[in-house]
């Protein structure tokens, strides 16, 4: 799934809040451990730096918005990080070229997930 934005300035502005609002109404409505489906989908508007390494995500971009979204449903509970913490090692995998710019989107977007994204971390004993 591929989220797709185009700088529309102020008339954006409500598309944007839609979009970030539905995104927040259905990470709060995640029941046990979050799923990789829902992890992906938050992250997804991080794919162009993901896959090139540009523009470097920053606060109140929709890709921060998604990690920030991301962080928040993660400090919810221990289940939640150590999913969310297996999703991204599943991406790392997939994308392993590329694995030093999901590391990274914590740190741009203002958040710690609780856990280093780093492929040698053991999910199931994050705390």
């Amino acid at each position: 799934m591929a989220l797709s934005f185009t700088n529309q300035g102020i008339a954006g502005a409500p598309v944007m809040a839609t979009v970030t609002l539905t995104l927040l109404l259905f990470a709060t409505t995640v029941v046990g451990s979050i799923d990789c489906s829902t992890v992906t989908s938050l992250i997804a508007a991080c794919s162009s730096f993901v896959s090139f390494g540009s523009p470097e995500p920053s606060l109140g971009t929709p890709c921060c918005n998604g990690v920030v979204t991301l962080y928040n449903v993660a400090a919810d509970s221990v289940d939640n990080r150590r999913s969310a913490c297996g999703c991204l090692m599943g991406l790392i995998t997939t994308y392993n070229p590329n694995a030093t710019a999901i590391a990274r989107l914590p740190g741009l977007c203002g958040v710690s997930l609780g856990f280093t994204i780093d492929p040698n971390v053991d999910c199931r004993i994050i705390p």
